[in-house]
């Protein structure tokens, strides 16, 4: 027995320190743990009150600790936990039945996370163009300050050099462009490209959403040119714009799309959904994952989208959508120093900062926090709110009274 081994290790005190001390340090937590959550109600190892505005990164959209989630969870685990790929299961069966009926897609791929549909997703495309039309028209584009996973390729396709650095020599024949930008679009887009990669909603970006217009064309260039458009919708889909997936408010259809995030709202799992005639590239033995849609997420994930992909459920996203960029319009009235503008759609929205506050999005998160109201940065220049979809008018009442108390802090 490992002498370093507590006996009682499932009930050893550990604190925020614990982190600093055993943990790789790739990330930078808040001082506090929570260490409970109810909706978007969270609490503290000290006791204290969060109301939850970040669920997670957009992944716990229906609420921490969903009933309706957990005891779906619960049967399965009483019931089969894992098989590996030499078997299918029932609720991934299931699972896959009820994406493919509600989009455009034919076929799906699960796998674990958002980088993961990415990498499937792009490797399809560069599989799909070399068989059909040879090994020179593998050139990926993406766009710049966009985010698409921590993979070595996803993290190359990504647009924010920031987080290529040190990593290099980088995957090879992967272009970025301006993003929204058409005629940048039409100068990148020529026949050696095998994929154009983009988020209908950039995320860490800056929460941009991108124009009608510029996806229709990024759609006629693939079409020209025989490249496969995928769409990014890991932090945008499942609800998020108050639309299942963002694609569908905008008019336009991908060939490939990925979800992850809150498709699972919180139990890992990524979906790359696309068609047919593409999937039938990646045979047996092409690509895998060993628990990619293992009974326990699909059942998860089987339940989130049937308590989403409902009229009434999608038309209250959009009214508290409403409901919360109208509070952020308020701040800005108040608070004109400190911000510029509102941008983003449905529950995933953006409060810009002004070019006085340049820089200070992660200080006004803090003073958030302190105040009781998690947010999140999406850089350092835009604070992002994405509650969870089943956000209440009375609860974004209470984020703008806290976020009133909290700039008047930092304002002093």
């Amino acid at each position: 027995m490992n002498a370093k081994l507590d006996s009682n290790a499932t009930e050893r005190q550990v604190t925020r320190q614990t982190f600093d001390d055993v943990l790789v340090p790739t990330y930078a937590p808040a001082a506090m743990v929570p260490v409970r959550a109810a909706g978007l109600d969270l609490w503290d190892q000290s006791g204290k009150h969060y109301l939850d505005f970040t669920s997670g990164i957009a992944v716990a959209s229906l609420g921490h600790c969903n009933p309706v989630l957990v005891e779906a969870l619960t049967r399965q685990i009483n019931t089969l936990w894992h098989l590996g790929n030499g078997y299918t299961n029932e609720p991934v069966l299931r699972l896959a039945l009820a994406l493919t009926e509600a989009t455009f897609a034919d076929r799906a791929f699960f796998c674990n996370s958002g980088a993961e549909a990415n990498e499937a997703a792009l490797k399809l495309a560069r599989k799909y163009a070399h068989d059909k039309f040879g090994p020179t028209k593998s050139r990926i584009i993406s766009c710049f300050s966009s985010f698409h996973g921590r993979t070595l390729f996803t993290v190359s396709v990504g647009g924010q050099a920031k987080y290529t650095e040190g990593f290099e020599p980088l995957p090879q024949s992967i272009d970025h462009i301006v993003y929204n930008d058409i005629e940048a679009a039409r100068a990148a887009i020529g026949d050696d490209v095998c994929a154009v990669i983009v988020e209908p909603v950039q995320g860490e970006g800056g929460v941009v959403p991108a124009d009608a217009a510029y996806l229709k064309e990024l759609r006629a260039l693939c079409d020209k040119t025989g490249a496969l458009l995928i769409f990014d919708e890991v932090q945008c889909g499942m609800g998020r714009t108050g639309d299942l997936f963002a694609y569908m408010g905008y008019g336009v259809t991908p060939d490939i799309l990925t979800s992850a995030k809150a498709l699972g709202n919180g139990y890992p799992i990524g979906a790359m959904l696309t068609t047919h005639a593409l999937a039938a590239t990646l045979n047996v033995g092409t690509h895998g994952t060993t628990y990619g849609g293992n009974p326990l997420a699909a059942t998860v994930a089987l339940k989130v989208l049937e308590t989403i992909n409902t009229p009434a459920f999608l038309a209250r996203v959009k009214e508290a959508g409403v409901k919360l960029a109208a509070m952020l319009q308020g701040l800005i009235s108040d608070y004109p120093h400190m911000f510029s503008k509102v941008r983003g759609s449905g529950l995933l929205l953006g409060l810009v900062v002004s070019d006085a506050y340049k820089g200070r999005a992660k200080d006004i998160q803090k003073a958030a926090e302190a105040q009781g109201l998690m947010v999140l940065i999406a850089g350092m220049d835009v604070v992002r709110l994405a509650p969870a979809l089943i956000v209440s008018d009375a609860q974004i009442d209470e984020a703008g009274r806290l976020l009133h108390v909290a700039l008047d802090g930092l304002s002093k």
